[in-house]
């Protein structure tokens, strides 16, 4: 019998491998495809590429009964910047980040904080207190059902300063002054006696250079980008907050059909996304502004009593944008209020109050 005993040995541990190897070997593959309209070179796509795709893998693996097959298309290989939400919807791609920024018209409500300035520059408080307004307010969360998709995580811009050729002790100073301010952040600056000019972080460089603006309102992270220091050597630390970007979202058909495992990984992967680019954002941000100080920019940080005088100079414009809303049968008021809330609740000392 002591002889035999290497051979059954070896059959049982064949036979345990044998138990082991399907569990493996039949793990159902999933295809999916991932698109952005911008390139990894932006941290919002760069978290999902680096962070969230392997935080899907990691779950799926420890599983062992399904793993995925990612098709990456990025900066707007598949997706056009601002058409994300429709390649979603339409199932030309499975998953992908929607920018709500550049889609104001499918995600209006989403885009409250670009219409409450002053807030916070803590980009993790702006955007938890945006997915619970999502999540408790049915007219903000049917933008993404209504679009056929699935929020899974999200994302905010660092906060609002800004980048001049001259320099900025007060709102005073910029009276008179062209100001490149697109969309809702051309709010921020009206009653100031500055004018506000159209423009894209792409065209503001070689607007203040040629003289059609004498500056900039934009992120931190955005502004490095462009290089504006080069053009507008002075940095206003004026935080008009942090802003709400978007999300990363998936096919909602898609979504419903995926296995309960495959399901409860992406939400957790996107739960980890939501908390990491805070992090890496807020991280980025100050990198940048370290460096730029080092190149030579000079940088001055509005006093809490300037930034107050800056926010009461400033018309009703959240109150304008809530009635819009509110006439297109929105609940502005009530996100608004929400909103409002919310940074409180934070530890968030706001200048002005935009619900009152």
């Amino acid at each position: 019998m002591l002889k035999r005993r290497p051979a059954l040995l070896f059959a049982a541990a064949l036979c345990g491998t044998a138990a082991i190897a399907p569990r493996f070997a039949l793990a159902e593959t999933i295809k999916m495809t991932v698109a952005t309209g911008h390139p990894p070179v932006f941290l919002w796509v760069k978290v999902l590429d680096e962070q969230f795709i392997p935080e899907v893998d990691k779950r799926l693996a420890a599983g062992g009964k399904h793993k995925i097959e990612w098709t990456k298309a990025y900066g707007g290989t598949l997706a056009k910047l601002g058409g994300e939400s429709v390649a979603l919807k339409d199932g030309i791609a499975d998953l992908g980040f929607v920018g709500t920024i550049f889609e104001a018209a499918r995600f209006p409500l989403q885009n409250v904080s670009y219409f409450a300035p002053f807030g916070t520059d803590d980009l993790a408080l702006v955007t938890k207190v945006t997915a619970d307004l999502q999540n408790n307010i049915p007219a903000m969360r049917d933008a993404w059902t209504n679009s056929n998709l699935v929020y899974l995580g999200g994302a905010a811009l660092d906060s609002y300063h800004i980048w001049s050729n001259f320099p900025i002790k007060s709102v005073d100073d910029v009276k008179g002054k062209k100001l490149s301010a697109p969309g809702p952040s051309a709010n921020w600056i009206k009653n100031t006696g500055a004018v506000a000019v159209a423009g894209t972080l792409t065209t503001y460089y070689e607007d203040i250079k040629s003289g059609v603006s004498d500056g900039a309102l934009t992120f931190t992270t955005g502004a490095a980008a462009a290089k504006l220091i080069e053009v507008a050597p002075y940095i206003t630390k004026v935080n008009f907050g942090a802003m709400y970007a978007g999300g990363i979202a998936v096919n909602k058909k898609r979504f419903d059909k995926l296995p309960p495992e495959v399901q409860k990984a992406l939400r957790e992967a996107g739960a980890v996304y939501t908390e990491r680019f805070a992090k890496a954002q807020a991280e980025l941000a100050s990198q940048r502004l370290q460096a730029m100080e080092k190149a030579g920019a000079k940088v001055h940080e509005l006093s809490a009593a300037e930034r107050k005088r800056w926010a009461d100079t400033l018309p009703p414009v959240a109150k304008t944008w809530g009635a819009d809303m509110q006439a297109k049968n929105l609940p502005a008021t009530e996100i608004l209020r929400g909103y409002m809330e919310g940074l409180k609740k934070g530890g968030v000392q706001v200048p002005r109050d935009w619900a009152n």
